[in-house]
């Protein structure tokens, strides 16, 4: 039992030397979009600061900081780069890459308040912050609401660790971990990043289809072939890119109003996203075959692609 003291003596010390340093690391490298989650940090700070190892205030600060900094260069990026961006960051976080769908519908229904909520939802942050940039939202009020709710975010982890911080440590002390705690967490981090890859590999597996190339869908076009093609953007990204393959219409994942009888005698369907691997479209065409809509298939690199081999679009105005 004096040996366990003494092991958590010794690492108490260490957090509390290296502690803000820490809190603004951990902060910084999630809010960039790497799989280092930051929120048991701001606990256990949290949990510290009751007994004196830590000041709130310095936590917040600390943590603050970290966020704003890493939220400031995604915004600049989203601001400067646009779209290419938001696909980098899901192409690098280890969440699904409907990220950026889920952020931008987020964004078509409540603009700029979503950045005071954004911070607690997985996964929308990673792609809320290019996207502000993207959508241009004037800099001053986007450090005023990313501010704000990176605040509200911080602050909610940092009491929650204050309030419960004699059940954590009762928690540590019965787990019997004593000098093995720093592998446990290791581990348990270890087994994060493990878990999330085999999810997005799964995913990733789940999207491989026959899909149609810019240049075959190009060829049925000039040959008069009967083909549908459906635009399946949101409001938002329509409204920033408002143009479209010509004849393509516009239709939601949700499938609202939608004739799937007519569809079925319109020959060869073809859909296209602005999201990175064609998810949204590869989604929406599983969900078409499964309601008898045989010939479906994504447009592989979508709208992006389709314009940068030079074929022609047609303005939505």
């Amino acid at each position: 039992m004096a040996c366990y003291y003494a092991v958590m003596q010794d690492l108490l010390n260490l957090v509390a030397r290296y502690g803000y340093a820490l809190i603004f690391g951990a902060t910084f490298i999630e809010h960039l979009g790497l799989p280092l989650p930051a929120v048991p940090v701001l606990i256990g700070v949290g949990a510290l600061s009751r007994s004196g190892q830590f000041s709130i205030t310095g936590a917040v600060v600390a943590s603050f900081a970290g966020s704003i900094l890493a939220d400031v260069i995604w915004y600049q990026l989203g601001r400067r780069y646009g779209r290419s961006v938001l696909n980098l960051m899901c192409r690098i976080s280890l969440e699904p890459d409907h990220c950026v769908r889920r952020a931008e519908d987020t964004f078509a229904q409540n603009g700029v308040w979503s950045l005071l909520f954004v911070k607690f939802v997985p996964g929308l942050n990673a792609a809320a912050v290019p996207l502000s940039g993207m959508i241009r939202i004037p800099p001053v009020r986007f450090f005023l609401f990313d501010g704000l709710g990176l605040l509200a975010w911080v602050a909610f982890y940092v009491s929650l660790g204050w309030v419960f911080s004699r059940q954590i440590e009762l928690a540590v002390r019965l787990s019997g971990l004593g000098g093995s705690l720093l592998a446990v967490i290791v581990a348990g981090l270890a087994l994060y990043v493990g878990v999330k890859y085999v999810q997005r590999r799964q995913f990733l597996g789940a999207l491989r289809g026959a899909r149609i190339t810019a240049d075959e869908l190009k060829t049925k076009l000039d040959e008069g072939g009967p083909v549908t093609i459906v635009d399946l953007r949101n409001q938002l990204d329509r409204g920033i890119d408002r143009v479209r393959i010509p004849g393509a219409f516009h239709m939601l994942p949700d499938f609202a109003e939608i004739d799937f009888e007519h569809m079925k005698r319109t020959g060869d369907i073809v859909l296209y996203c602005s999201c990175p691997n064609e998810a949204t479209s590869a989604k929406v065409a599983a969900e078409l075959r499964k309601r008898g809509l045989i010939s479906v298939r994504p447009l592989e690199g979508g709208l992006s692609t389709w314009r940068e081999l030079g074929y022609p679009v047609e303005s939505l105005d």
